[in-house]
């Protein structure tokens, strides 16, 4: 994920999902096989029960539909959430390598591993897939160290798909403010799906010495509440320079994270700036160093330790119950 926002690495659980972005390979062909030797029970979004044979596994990419859905079908631009678990499958034995069920579900973000963009598309929301991916549909014989997988490993995930989102979704409210005065002005987009421009104010007015928080766009959803797993589009400005550094609307790839997570999955301007807000709304953020990547900044982004960072982003979406502050 070459996301900057993220202020730590992809937990593991989601690196084995998602680490395919960036990936080239073309998709996989897929064989259907009700016999598969791997056998899955359960309810839909419940933890599965998930048998793996004592012996080796097939080179095959084996994809089977569990159970059905009715919802709406998952296309080459959508990202979908879903809860799953996954497990490595190394000669005749195997291990549980990460599971949503008991915490918060996941957004699977394009592109995905080869097997798992062959397996997923065309599936409806409410369905259970079971993916058995080979090392040709997944890493490929480098494997991907840093979540635990060797050249030689087969994946085997279970996934259960709860929402889709189209790589364009914006906010859905009504329109409150624009910014200005003392605070970059926000203009709306003239196309839809990409992101909003934002103008910094007069040379001679200094940035903002605390976070400051203003509601563009009024959702009519309920408000974000910590602990939630939020779906977000936005677009990020460095104050310095005008200049955007990152932009999920570019990507056309909605981003997910958990707000007010416990080590931060954001920079600490989000956690704060967000909660309270409604689905459905876009806010801006204005956020001091203190607040966004500190005094060490983020080199790679060109985002220095004395930068001031803008944000502009659309709150899609609110998963999970939360807490309260």
């Amino acid at each position: 994920m070459r996301r900057i926002l993220a202020v730590l690495a992809i937990p593991l659980l989601a690196a084995v999902a998602l680490a395919g972005c960036g990936s080239s390979k073309p998709a996989a062909t897929a064989t259907t096989n009700p016999d598969s030797s791997v056998k899955v029970t359960g309810t839909f979004d419940k933890t599965p029960d998930v048998t793996i044979p004592k012996a080796k596994a097939g080179s095959a990419l084996t994809v089977k539909t569990l159970i059905n859905g009715t919802g709406a079908t998952i296309t080459s631009a959508d990202e979908f959430v879903g809860n799953y678990e996954v497990f490595s499958w190394d000669g005749t034995s195997h291990a549980l390598k990460g599971s949503t069920y008991a915490t918060l579900p996941t957004l699977f973000t394009n592109p995905l591993l080869p097997g798992l963009q062959t397996a997923m598309i065309g599936k409806k929301v409410g369905s259970r897939v079971l993916a058995v991916i080979p090392p040709k549909h997944g890493f490929g014989t480098s494997g991907n160290s840093q979540a635990g997988i060797k050249g030689t490993t087969t994946l085997v995930f279970v996934i259960d798909v709860l929402k889709t989102y189209a790589g364009t979704a914006a906010a859905s409210g009504s329109q409150v403010a624009k910014g200005g005065g003392s605070l970059p002005t926000v203009t709306e987009p003239t196309a839809a799906g990409t992101a909003p421009t934002v103008k910094m104010p007069a040379s001679s007015v200094k940035p903002p010495a605390s976070l400051q928080v203003q509601t563009l766009i009024k959702g009519s959803g309920p408000k974000v509440a910590k602990g939630q797993y939020v779906i977000a589009q936005y677009v990020g400005y460095i104050w310095r320079t005008g200049a955007v550094f990152d932009s999920s609307w570019s990507r056309k790839a909605p981003f997910g994270f958990e707000i007010g997570a416990n080590p931060e999955q954001v920079i600490p301007g989000w956690d704060t700036g967000l909660e309270g807000q409604t689905v459905g709304s876009r806010v801006l953020l204005v956020i001091p160093p203190k607040d966004g990547y500190g005094s060490t900044g983020a080199s790679q982004a060109g985002i220095k330790g004395t930068d001031t960072l803008v944000f502009v982003v659309d709150i899609i979406d609110a998963l999970g119950s939360g807490t309260t502050s």
